[in-house]
């Protein structure tokens, strides 16, 4: 069964960088949606940006456009989150997610967070002041 693992978050001061790492075991995604979303206590997970696998312009929620930047490395099969001018507002849980689909972006840009079958334990991620 794939799994995902999510690696690289930790405490950092605003204005600052962290990049986020999802690993892929125990298999691997031919075409696929693939995302990373965030969670605070008492809140709905967010969805930050998600790709498709066969490429396309990925997708970024408001908030993080221009500071955040995801990607992939297909011989790895690893995604990343790169996190720039990070904010306290930014300060959650980072999970990744994935869910084997055709299609390309703009079909994953109509999944529900529920339809995304694959999901890390999370990461997480605290920008201080």
């Amino acid at each position: 069964q794939v799994q995902l693992a999510e690696s690289g978050g930790g405490s950092v001061q605003a204005g600052g960088s962290l990049r986020l790492s999802c690993a892929t075991s125990g298999g691997t995604y031919g075409r696929a949606c693939m995302g990373w979303f965030r969670q605070t206590p008492g809140k709905e997970r967010e969805r930050v940006a998600i790709i498709h696998t066969g490429g396309g312009d990925p997708f970024y929620v408001d908030s993080v456009k221009g500071r955040f930047t995801i990607s992939r490395d297909s011989v790895a099969d690893t995604m990343y989150l790169q996190m720039n001018s990070l904010k306290p507002e930014d300060t959650a849980m980072y999970y990744c997610a994935a869910q084997p689909a055709w299609g390309d972006i703009s079909f994953c840009r109509t999944f529900s967070n529920s339809r995304f079958g694959h999901w890390g334990q999370g990461t997480q991620v605290t920008v201080l002041l």
